[in-house]
């Protein structure tokens, strides 16, 4: 047994993985077809998931099913969710909830001018993980014998909260309290489930392939956050906070501490971008602890 792949990846376990169709879940779902294990794949993009499949032979002992799923919406969950159970009795071993979009208003407006842009990036980003958990939740914890783990992708930016796009970060904040709670009360009703918030440094994923054709120096690969994921799996982490190419560790330490300092010190919000702390940054950051 390799002590640095968590048991949940093995044969014939069976990964339920959201926006399976490029990115971070892509190469999530490539590990563990690579383990021996099923895959079940959703996204709401047909091609995207049809080409995905691409990667996956039929012709091994893998089970692969796909299916086009609106995340944000409960009834399709409900309508899919007995599909996936007569193919997977035995329930759920690894649910990873990776579904996300980064929205913009539209027409024109604002930032605070389009409630569509709040209300479509939460209902995506927030009530496509709960969706999924109230769906799927029980599939993982019936079972008490065999390891399980879950993993919800959210963002730094749900933790730093830089300026510019304030319903994406408070998206993945609450990604982050749901993975939280979610954690905590397995602990007590289903101790062989593990609980993971992933959160990624700068990866290139099709999020970027508008601005860069070719992956940036700093970013990481999605392959290289799926291997740091699954390090910090095997060692029992939650938080699977990712460096990347150009932010390290400790960067990113400092910077969740400044950021929790200005609560905790009565600051105004978002000091670390406002001009008139320019002077008190540059006083304090190395004296920071890393």
């Amino acid at each position: 047994m390799n002590p640095t792949v968590p048991l949940i990846f093995r044969k014939g376990a069976t990964a339920l993985i959201t926006g399976a169709a490029s990115g971070i879940g892509l190469a999530t779902a490539q590990r563990c077809y690579a383990h021996g294990m099923h895959l079940v794949l959703l996204d709401y993009n047909s091609d995207g998931l049809s080409n995905a499949t691409k990667l996956f032979p039929t012709t091994g002992p893998n089970r692969v099913t796909t299916h086009v799923i609106d995340v944000s919406s409960m009834d399709e969950w409900v309508r899919l969710r007995p599909k996936i159970e007569a193919f997977h009795p035995g329930g759920i071993d690894f649910l990873m909830l990776n579904a996300g979009a980064g929205l913009a208003p539209t027409n024109g407006k604002g930032l605070w001018e389009d409630a569509e842009y709040f209300q479509r990036t939460f209902a995506i980003n927030v009530l496509g993980y709960t969706n999924a958990l109230v769906a799927f939740l029980d599939s993982v914890t019936k079972e008490k014998a065999a390891r399980r783990a879950i993993v919800l992708t959210g963002s730094k930016q749900g933790i730093t909260n830089p300026p510019s796009n304030p319903a994406y970060n408070a998206s993945k904040a609450a990604v982050r309290t749901v993975a939280e709670h979610l954690a905590f009360d397995l602990s007590e009703t289903a101790q062989n489930v593990s609980v993971h918030l992933l959160i990624p440094g700068w990866t290139y994923t099709g999020f970027h392939t508008a601005a860069f054709k070719e992956k940036p120096p700093g970013a990481w690969t999605s392959e290289q956050v799926v291997e740091f994921m699954v390090q910090k799996m095997a060692e029992s982490k939650f938080y699977i906070l990712c460096p990347d190419n150009e932010v390290t560790e400790e960067l990113d330490r400092k910077r969740i501490l400044w950021a929790t300092r200005d609560l905790t010190e009565g600051r105004p919000p978002l000091t670390r971008w406002r001009d008139d702390w320019k002077g008190v940054i540059e006083s304090e950051w190395d004296k920071m602890m890393p």
